[in-house]
């Protein structure tokens, strides 16, 4: 740990920042799994700080990642000077996942991390890394047991970073995304059993895209076919309710019949609720 890092961070986070870089340090050559959100875009920073040339930062130009994110990827890439890769993944093509079960993360990341397996032994990369930290155990995520079975390394775990700790530390490093809000992927805006297809992504994405335009922070449109639900933080409910002419007429424009504002405000996983939390994590060793 250097004086600075014990001087600019508490002992207890600067400590677990040194065992971070320790970490991943010693693991040789990696890919990482990389989204845009904080908790990933840390790992990719510290892995290609540590390791250089020799982490492999990989992102899924997917249908269920919205394309500003994929965007931000490519900037953060750029501005980090990342060995970035944009892959193929079509989770889409599995009617598993496209039944949207309760386990639909599951089919997801088997098909990331399938992607990502193939580049990890034909190029000889001795591990593929996520950024899963200990707040993600609590919660319904059958993405776990994916990487538990392709034996994934989730370094924000190994060295017990919670979500705090990780915005944190991320503002020390002068990450522009470090309070960027958490983002999930586009199929999670469907209830559970809602099939999910190209089409109506791309249709949440549009609606999405005309709250980001009008200048909000944070939302989530919930898709229940004709129906557009907004969910939007509370400290920018009253602006949606003035805004309320535009927003109808430009998000009917996306395909939705009705739009509605959910008056419980934004919740993260609100769709999860009453689900129960999976936790599953790949021990190292």
């Amino acid at each position: 740990m250097s004086e600075k890092d014990s001087k600019l961070l508490n002992k207890e986070l600067a400590d677990k920042y040194r065992v971070l870089r320790e970490n991943i340090r010693s693991m040789g050559r990696v890919v990482v799994a990389f989204s845009g959100g904080i908790d990933s875009s840390l790992v990719a920073h510290v892995a290609a700080t540590e390791l250089g040339e020799n982490a492999l930062i990989a992102t899924s130009g997917s249908a269920s990642l919205k394309r500003s994110d994929l965007s931000l990827t490519k900037h953060l890439a750029d501005r980090w000077k990342l060995n970035h890769r944009v892959i193929t993944t079509d989770e889409l093509s599995n009617t598993e996942y496209r039944a949207n079960p309760t386990n639909r993360c599951f089919y997801c990341k088997t098909s990331l991390y399938t992607a990502l397996q193939e580049i990890a032994e034909t190029e000889h990369y001795d591990y593929i890394l996520n950024g899963t930290n200990i707040d993600d155990l609590g919660d319904h995520r059958p993405g776990l047991q994916a990487a538990s079975d392709f034996s994934i390394r989730s370094p924000l775990v190994e060295t017990d970073f919670c979500k705090s700790d990780i915005r944190m530390l991320a503002e020390y490093l002068g990450l522009e995304n470090a309070q960027k809000p958490q983002a999930a992927c586009l199929s999670s805006r469907f209830p559970y059993g809602s099939h999910i297809t190209q089409e109506r992504l791309a249709q949440v994405e549009a609606a999405e895209d005309v709250l980001a335009d009008l200048g909000f922070t944070q939302y989530r449109v919930r898709h229940h076919e004709e129906v557009a639900r907004i969910e939007i933080v509370a400290q920018e409910m009253p602006r949606a309710i003035e805004a309320a002419e535009i927003i109808d007429e430009r998000v009917r424009t996306c395909g939705y019949r009705f739009v509605s504002l959910d008056l419980g405000g934004f919740r993260s996983g609100a769709l999860n609720e009453g689900v129960i939390p999976t936790v599953q994590i790949h021990e190292p060793g």
